[in-house]
């Protein structure tokens, strides 16, 4: 979330810089390869997001299962 917000950060300050110089071209060019990086950074936290949730996800399976041995080791005592 942080590099979206950087990202956007930075292409909002390199378009204010280019409209104040007037190198139009460069300022549209500068945009759009912010924009792709944008969208790349957003890419990698959207999967890496994904995999954190099905890591999660695994992990309280495994805690509840190992609960329920637990539970029933102490019900055979």
């Amino acid at each position: 979330m942080r590099k979206i917000v950087l990202a956007a950060a930075v292409a909002g300050s390199a378009l204010g810089l280019a409209a104040c110089s007037g190198a139009t071209e460069e300022a549209a060019d500068t945009a759009e390869e912010t924009m792709a990086d944008t969208e790349s950074v957003a890419e990698e936290a959207t999967a890496e997001g994904e995999e954190a949730m099905a890591e999660g996800e695994e992990a309280a399976e495994a805690a509840g299962e190992e609960a329920e041995e637990a539970m029933a080791e102490e019900a055979a005592e």
